[in-house]
């Protein structure tokens, strides 16, 4: 919700709202995704990637999805909390895609 009245307002019109929607604005045409994601994020609710993922997945898009129990928000290349690795899970996804 902070990210949304950030961009769109309090009292957005319903039009924006749908418009700014992430999982309604996924296409066939949407590019692939790697996610990570902490369970115990308090800014951003770790449901808001399962559903985005889960559009993809629907619309045969590759994607692939890595949660952690914890890590909070933004704990960028390192989440302390585990000793996965999850830039070389993604660099392998990559690999494996032949992107890389």
């Amino acid at each position: 919700m902070g990210s949304r009245e950030n961009l769109i307002g309090k009292n957005a019109d319903e039009k924006w709202v749908n418009y700014f929607s992430n999982e309604d604005q996924v296409t066939a045409q949407t590019p692939p995704a790697f996610f990570v994601h902490a369970t115990d994020d308090d800014v951003v609710p770790v449901a808001n990637s399962i559903v985005y993922y889960n559009r993809l997945v629907q619309l045969h898009t590759p994607a692939e999805m890595h949660l952690y129990e914890h890590g909070g928000h933004g704990f960028g290349l390192n989440n302390e909390t585990t000793k996965d690795k999850w830039f070389e899970s993604c660099l392998n996804w990559l690999r494996t895609n032949k992107w890389l």
